[in-house]
């Protein structure tokens, strides 16, 4: 590999839906492999077999390209390194595997659940940190080949240094240090045949060339493990970064207890991509100005490692809404429309009349969040008489000014060829001189003829749904 080919991967496992997290790690990497013209490349850790979720994979390609991260290399693209899925790469595991047993780095470990368990007890009782006691650690060889022989099922653990310290240097925190003595005796291959993540990811690391491993904090603590296998191989290994944390609001970490945390569950409910993206990218790293909005093109160019935070970073959906709004204004009204329809559909609205739902986008949209907030809006604009939101609604319309502004209001709309939002401010002024009734006396008792509600979209916004006739008719219908 050449000294300046930036290879990055994005190692998801195939579990269910694509994390916000797990979005966040794959826009970092794709942002720092486009930032310096290397590759970016979709990998997939399906190792641990008891966790596959029929259907993730097909997920997780899917919102990746929805989010706009296309994929150099990976599953359903290609490249010279594959196969992309590391079920499919068992035999090199287990190459690799007896190549460590070989060399003494690496052995066999026979011991039962049962037993592992026990010894777990034991050393939480005696207030110890559970780890493996290496039991199996110095077995003859003879041992060995008469428990194989047997057919005892077995593991292949890593031979942890027992003295000395593991350094290594992160892009984000510096240098880190890690005692040996706190190293676990990691499994390296499991009963199953199957690798777990610590070897399949340091061989296929090293295979599929890769130069800089950008995860997230939580791989912090497996580090040192991974950086005496390379050493075991006799491999120099990547450059690490360790992006921070995703935290809830009250900082404990990210989790669905307090809100969604997939981001097919944002895109659901109508949030945009480009929405998504830019926030997702500020959450950690930020570009040392004060500007907030960004299109994917301008991360790249602005996206440095040197800039991503330690400390770990807030989820705030308040200000993912105020970022979607944002995008939402940007917005034609057409493509806005467009884009509500499914929601209006879904609850049953009557979306057939196009214009008509033009004109209802039209008069909700500043409202907006995002899409699926459209149906809190709306219902104004289907019923087929106005229902009062309360008492205080209802008396208002009774009071002599407000019968004055109906009379006076019906009178001039009567004279008026049609009513729209071109119109409706000069049919009111003229009300308003005849009446002299002015300001919320005179648009309160309109709004709530016309709506059955107090606050809601610009007046002669709903004027424009409504049209002539059913303006009249509803006013009728208050007197």
């Amino acid at each position: 590999m050449s000294s300046t080919t930036v290879r990055v991967r994005f190692a998801p496992s195939p579990t269910g839906y694509l994390h916000v997290g797990g979005l966040r790690t794959a826009l970092f990497n794709y942002l720092f492999a486009k930032h310096n013209n290397g590759k970016f490349i979709l990998r997939i850790e399906d190792t641990d077999q008891n966790r596959f979720v029929v259907g993730a994979l097909e997920n997780l390609i899917g919102a990746l390209k929805k989010m706009g991260l296309d994929f150099d290399e990976g599953v359903g693209v290609g490249g010279d390194f594959g196969p992309y899925i590391q079920s499919e790469r068992k035999a090199l595991y287990h190459k690799h595997a007896d190549e460590l047993i070989n060399s003494g780095k690496a052995y066999y470990c026979f011991c039962t659940s049962e037993r592992l368990e026990e010894v777990r007890q034991k050393q939480i009782a005696e207030k110890r940190p559970p780890m493996y006691d290496r039991h199996c650690r110095e077995l003859t060889q003879d041992e060995i080949k008469e428990k194989l022989d047997q057919g005892i099922p077995h593991v292949i653990r890593m031979k942890i240094p027992l003295t000395g310290e593991v350094n290594f240097t992160d892009l984000i925190r510096g240098e880190v240090s890690f005692s040996c003595k706190i190293l676990d005796d990691q499994v390296l291959v499991k009963s199953d045949g199957f690798p777990t993540y610590h070897l399949a990811n340091v061989v296929d690391d090293h295979l599929m060339e890769i130069s800089h491993i950008i995860r997230g904090e939580e791989w912090l603590p497996s580090t040192p493990k991974h950086v005496l296998l390379y050493k075991a191989f006799g491999w120099n290994h990547p450059i690490f970064a360790h992006l921070p944390l995703l935290l809830n609001p009250d900082r404990t970490k990210l989790s669905k207890r307090q809100g969604d945390v997939a981001v097919e569950d944002y895109l659901a409910k109508g949030y945009l991509p480009e929405a998504i993206i830019n926030f997702v990218a500020l959450l950690g790293w930020n570009p040392g100005s004060e500007k907030e909005s960004f299109t994917l093109k301008e991360l790249i160019d602005s996206f440095s490692i040197e800039r991503v935070q330690k400390a770990g970073a807030v989820f705030d959906i308040s200000k993912l809404n105020w970022m979607n709004a944002h995008y939402l204004k940007e917005l034609s009204n057409r493509d806005l429309t467009g884009l509500c329809i499914p929601f209006l559909k879904e609850k049953n609205y009557d979306t057939s009349d196009y214009d008509k739902t033009l004109k209802i986008i039209i008069a909700v949209r500043t409202h907006l969040n995002f899409v699926a907030e459209v149906t809190n809006y709306v219902d104004i604009f289907f019923r087929p008489s106005v229902v009062f939101e309360n008492q205080e609604a209802e008396d208002l319309t009774k009071t002599e000014t407000s019968k004055k502004v109906y009379l006076s209001l019906l009178e001039i709309m009567n004279s008026e060829s049609s009513i729209g939002k071109e119109n409706f401010k000069g049919i009111i002024k003229k009300v308003q001189e005849q009446t002299g009734v002015k300001g919320k006396d005179l648009f309160m008792p309109v709004r709530i003829a016309l709506t059955g509600e107090m606050h809601g979209p610009e007046m002669p916004l709903i004027a424009d749904v409504f049209g002539k006739d059913e303006c009249i008719k509803r006013l009728k219908a208050v007197l």
